[in-house]
């Protein structure tokens, strides 16, 4: 008989009905203490060579329904080489469809990275002599916080990922950035490292990454909501990596998302900080065009809107550190779907082209750090 489940780490449906391969019903489960939701990551079990119709019934009610638009969910067979599949999405219903050639496969909003392989990356990374790594504190769950540093040059520049849990083309994109790091033979590698000393958080919403949610940490705190009035009580994982960011200081600024509406690779800037300035603007539109000419997968039509002058919010993390430190900072922002620049119909934006775009960040990180 065929089997439903997401009570694993990272998962995330409730299983409504399978008595029917044609006609099996879910619902996603919202964050614990918030109200968003729309990651998903779930097991099917017994079901090869059987047609299945999956359908999830409170999709009308997600987060960010503009997410559903010409959207394809993921699945997999061992949890490293993901591909799209047949998804509609129609009165509120979200419909995936697929009839699986192996008896388990995993069906995800995106290609699932979950803390099990993360602690896996990190055991990796502290083998290493080239990375220096630290604890620096303890979620509310009481999980390890990983900052690494490595880089000998006097600009410090600091890269996270992953505030919002169920954004995990992150982690895949930190996976390319620590691999290319790790390589003492890359010319841009060393000019970075000689230029800026590296500060990295690879995942700051463990928490809530484990316990399957979208978009908040434990306490149900959004954390790029929380950085001008954070709390240990709340949102511990944002006022440890700010107290670092205050020891340090900050001279440029990563933070690492993924975007539901918004089908391509864009970069959100500080823009409407009170302290916005001509030179700012400059550096953020330098980073961009130097992207432009090594990536394939970036572009600059789409993004968000931009806010009136002054009128940033400052609880998001970019324009809190634009304005704290006055220095470049940035919000990178990969897609859910496809990307229309580019595409694949295969896999459409995937955890290979997440890790290949990081190492193109890394260019630009070198060529920026040495003006």
């Amino acid at each position: 008989m065929i089997d439903v489940t997401s009570d694993f780490d990272h998962g995330n449906i409730i299983c409504r009905n399978v008595s029917d391969p044609s006609d099996i019903r879910l619902e996603i489960r919202p964050d614990g203490n918030a109200p968003f939701y729309q990651w998903f990551y779930y097991r099917v079990d017994n079901a090869r060579y059987q047609p299945l119709t999956m359908k999830i019934v409170n999709a009308g009610g997600a987060s960010y329904l503009a997410g559903w638009n010409d959207y394809r969910a993921v699945a997999s067979y061992d949890g490293e080489i993901w591909f799209r599949v047949d998804t509609d999405y129609r009165e509120g219903v979200l419909t995936i469809s697929h009839a699986p050639d192996r008896n388990c496969v995993y069906y995800a909003y995106f290609a699932a990275y979950p803390i099990t392989r993360y602690r896996r990356f990190v055991e990796g990374l502290k083998a290493s002599p080239r990375f220096a790594h630290a604890v620096i504190g303890k979620t509310l769950d009481g999980q390890d916080i990983d900052y690494f540093r490595l880089g000998r040059g006097e600009r410090p520049f600091w890269i996270i990922a992953r505030q919002h849990p169920g954004e995990d083309m992150g982690s895949w994109w930190m996976e390319g950035f620590f691999d290319r790091l790790a390589d003492e033979s890359d010319a841009d590698v060393t000019r970075l490292l000689d230029a800026a000393t590296l500060h990295i958080i690879p995942c700051m919403n463990l928490d809530g990454a484990r316990r399957g949610h979208l978009r908040t940490n434990a306490a149900g705190t959004d954390l790029n909501r929380a950085w001008r009035n954070a709390s240990m009580k709340a949102s511990p994982e944002v006022f440890i990596v700010r107290e670092k960011m205050r020891e340090t200081g900050v001279g440029f600024f990563l933070d690492v998302h993924g975007d539901e509406g918004i089908p391509n690779n864009f970069i959100d800037g500080a823009e409407g900080v009170p302290s916005w300035s001509e030179a700012l603007h400059n550096r953020l539109d330098r980073y961009k065009s130097l992207l432009l000419q090594v990536s394939k997968d970036f572009q600059t039509s789409d993004g968000y809107p931009k806010p009136p002058p002054g009128k940033a919010n400052l609880d998001i993390a970019t324009n809190y550190v634009a304005e704290t430190w006055g220095c470049l900072s940035m919000t990178l922002e990969m897609p859910f779907k496809d990307a229309n620049v580019n595409p694949n119909l295969i896999h459409g934006w995937s955890p290979d082209r997440c890790r290949q775009f990081a190492r193109e960040h890394l260019t630009v990180m070198a060529q920026v750090a040495s003006e």
